[in-house]
Order: C-alpha cells, then structure tokens, then sequence
C-alpha cells in the first residue's frame, strides 16, 4: 500500500500546499547562505583572513541567533490564534527582506550602513523561517496518523532541501554567467509572494480547531454556573487553560533540544567548514564554491528524500539511531581523513558522507512534535529547534575557528563528539515515550471492546 492512498484529498492538497510553501521559504533563506562567500564580499570590509573568519561567522549567525524570539513571537500566535495564520506571515516577512536585499547599496557605496543593513535582512529571515518550518510540521502532524504521517512530515524537510537545491542552482548560473547577482533575489521576493498566496487556501487543522472548541465550551459553561459569577472571565479562562495544559518533562525537553542540535553541525560541517580549505590549498573563486555546494545541496536532496522514503517502513527512531552511530564512526576518522585529501573530489566525497550520516530530527521529526501537548506543542518545539540553531551555529562556527587554530583538524572533535553523544541520548529518550505510548494505546484497545459490550445494549430482536 502506498502513502498516498492512506490520506485524503483535504490531507493531500494541505500537504502539497505546505510543501510549496516551504520550498519556496527556504529557497529565499538559502539564498544568502550558499552566496555568502560572494555577497560577504560586497557588504563587508575587506580585512585579514582570521578577521574575515570571524565576519564571515558573525554574518552566518546573524540568521540564527534571534530564532529564539521568533520562537515566542511565532509560537504565541500559533498556539493561540493558529497554525495558518504563522505560515502566511512568515512567508510575506521573508519576501520582504528579499525585496530589501535586491536593492541595498553595497559596502563600498555606503560603507557600513550596508553591513547593518544586510544582517537585520538576514536576522528577519531567520525569524520568518522559525514560525515556517515548525508551523508545517506541526500543522502536518495533526491532520494525519502514522505511519504515513512520518513520511509526510519529514518531506516537509526534503521541500526546504529542493529550496536549497533551487537557491544554489541560481546562485551558481548567476555567478558563472555574468548577471547581476541580484536578479536572484529578485525571483526570491516573487517566489515568497507566490507561496503567501498559495497558503490563504489552508484551513486551520482539526485537532487545534476541537481543543479551542472545548476550552471555549468550558469557559460559556463556567460562566452560567451560579457560583462562578462572581469570578471575571478572564480569571476562568485562566482557570480552564491552566487545567488544559499539561506539564513537559525536562528530561523530555532536554532529549529534543539535544536531537536538534545535530542538523547545525552537520550542516556547517558539510557546506561551511571546508570553504576556507578550498580556497586557500586548491585555489577555489566563489564561483567555484557556489558551484562545488549546488552538487552537495543535490546530494543532500538525494538523501533526505531517501530516508523521508524509508520512514515508512522503518521506524524513524530507528533510522536516526543507525546514521547517529556512522556519524561517530566517522568523527572519529575525519580529522585524518582530512588531513590526507588530496584532491577537491575527495574533499567532496567527505562532505558527501558527513550529509549522508548527518545527525537531525528528519524524518522523525512527527515523533517528537506529538510528545508536546497542544496549546504548549508550537512554542515548546519551535522555542527548542530556534534555541538549539542558535547555540549551536555560534558554538559550531566561532568554536572550530579557534579549536583548530589550537589543534589543527582534530579540533572538531570538541565540537563532535559531545553533539553526537547528546543526540543519540536524545533519541533513547524518545524511544521509551514511544514504547509507553504504544503499551497505552494497547491497553486502551484491549478495554475498549470490554467497555462497548458492557454499555451498549444487545439489539432488540422483531419477529
């Protein structure tokens, strides 16, 4: 049986919008990323390469470091005014920031009003993808049931890859031939306003809809009661809300946060780490990293489409726990393997491996989201997949400048060996929330049908 023939027609054409929508979101976000080598060079001032390091860190981070705040901006309105409303403002902030970008002046037409400029753009993108990629995920994972609901959750992730895929290829036939490269940005902005409109067909998703339905009925029904008059409204909904919400194990919050901290670093290791070392041994323009990074983002594409493919057979807790073990496997050698690459190909086959092993949520991404209750579940996860972007870029790329500056290539190691120890802890902990759920829902199902004959009345017989 397909994955397909699981879902209905609504679930089908939700699925496909959201996954347009984030293709093109990350299309825009992504842009900026893989031109950075470029686009650094514009809005930056041209100093010594330990200094040009740590701008080209700065820049990079600058998408992440805010995540945090859009979080709570962005959670607050997905829990409270719903999951639709996110997805379409996020999607019209990013267009603008691409419009702003298209047109700003360059550092050595303004000098550094440029840089501000161009980092606020960037912090802007990084905030609209929080409520973006979260929103979908969440949004997917509530009108579907596993096990189709894992493949179609995690190709939210494979969307964003075929956006980065789109975002390198133009990145990569803008430089090579010559045009302007702002004419990229430019089909970014239109690309966004697209994927705002596409997005106004949505409906709210059926399980938010009914707990916003419930909690309203029990505040209509404490307002009658006698003896709650005397209490505001507002202090009953309050009252209702506070019952509402269940409290999240910080052992929980900790195993997600330590799972979403493994998408950074492979990511970074695998796009970002080796610019340097192809530019300065092998001689490589920014063209040539552009183009070298839109086989990797193919690569990538390849990959996550794969294991979003095979979440349907296998559990995705499984497939996380089997790359987690090959991504330490292969920390353990990597510094030498580095060490004696001796052609861009075989620097190339490295980060190849380091994509295919990487360390992240997708495809289980559904498995975590439905560990968090409703009214807390878009906050909660959206707060955790900013906070740990956030820390984890800033420790990823400001912390391998200085650890191999120190200890040369076996420097990742202090980077890599603790992400992956946490992430397999992580995933673990999930492991047994999904066995006690699975031994719920059994004992459930085995007293239900006790239940159904002991309350429901044997039919009456007419002769």
């Amino acid at each position: 049986m397909s994955i397909f023939s699981l879902l209905k027609r609504e679930q089908k054409e939700a699925i496909g919008l959201l996954q347009i929508g984030t293709f093109l979101e990350y299309f825009d976000l992504m842009l900026y990323v893989h031109m950075a080598v470029l686009l650094n060079e514009l809005f930056f001032p041209k100093t010594d390469p330990h200094t040009a390091a740590l701008l080209s860190a700065f820049a990079f981070c600058s998408t992440f470091v805010f995540r945090p705040f859009g979080a709570l901006i962005f959670g607050y309105i997905g829990d409270h005014i719903g999951r639709k409303t996110t997805v379409i403002i996020t999607t019209m902030m990013m267009s603008t920031s691409c419009v702003i970008m298209a047109n700003l002046p360059t550092y050595a037409q303004v000098g550094i009003t440029a840089t501000w400029i161009v980092t606020i753009c960037r912090i802007v993108q990084g905030l609209s993808s929080m409520g973006e990629i979260i929103g979908c995920q969440i949004y997917i994972t509530e009108i579907t049931k596993p096990p189709a609901q894992y493949p179609a959750v995690a190709f939210i992730g494979v969307a964003s890859s075929i956006g980065a895929v789109a975002a390198l290829g133009i990145a990569s036939l803008v430089t090579t031939t010559g045009f302007n490269w702002r004419i990229a940005f430019w089909i970014g902005a239109g690309i966004a306003v697209v994927g705002s409109i596409a997005r106004v067909r949505l409906r709210e998703t059926p399980e938010f809809v009914d707990k916003k339905r419930q909690l309203q009925k029990e505040i209509e029904e404490a307002a009658l009661d006698e003896t709650a008059k005397e209490f505001k409204l507002s202090t009953m909904k309050r009252l209702v809300e506070k019952k509402q919400k269940q409290k999240i194990s910080k052992t929980t919050l900790a195993s997600c946060f330590f799972i979403y901290c493994g998408w950074p670093l492979s990511f970074y290791l695998g796009f970002m780490y080796f610019n340097p070392i192809l530019k300065e041994i092998y001689g490589y323009s920014a063209e040539n990293i552009i183009f070298h990074n839109f086989f990797l983002s193919i690569v990538m594409l390849l990959n996550s489409a794969s294991w979003s493919v095979l979440s349907y057979k296998i559990h995705p807790l499984k497939i996380l726990k089997l790359k987690a073990q090959a991504f330490g496997l292969l920390t353990l050698f990597l510094p030498f393997l580095i060490l004696k690459a001796s052609h861009p190909y075989q620097i190339f086959a490295l980060q190849s491996i380091l994509l295919i092993v990487s360390l992240g949520a997708n495809p289980a991404d559904s498995v975590f989201i439905k560990h968090f209750p409703v009214f807390k579940r878009f906050t909660t996860t959206s707060f955790l997949y900013a906070l740990s972007r956030a820390l984890m870029y800033i420790f990823t790329s400001f912390g391998l400048v200085y650890f191999t500056e120190a200890l040369g290539q076996w420097g990742i190691w202090l980077v890599m060996l603790p992400a992956t120890i946490g992430f397999i802890w992580g995933v673990q902990h999930f492991e047994k929330l999904e066995k006690l759920s699975k031994d719920s829902e059994h004992i459930s199902g085995m007293l239900n049908p006790v239940n159904q004959s002991i309350l429901t009345p044997a039919p009456r017989k007419f002769n």
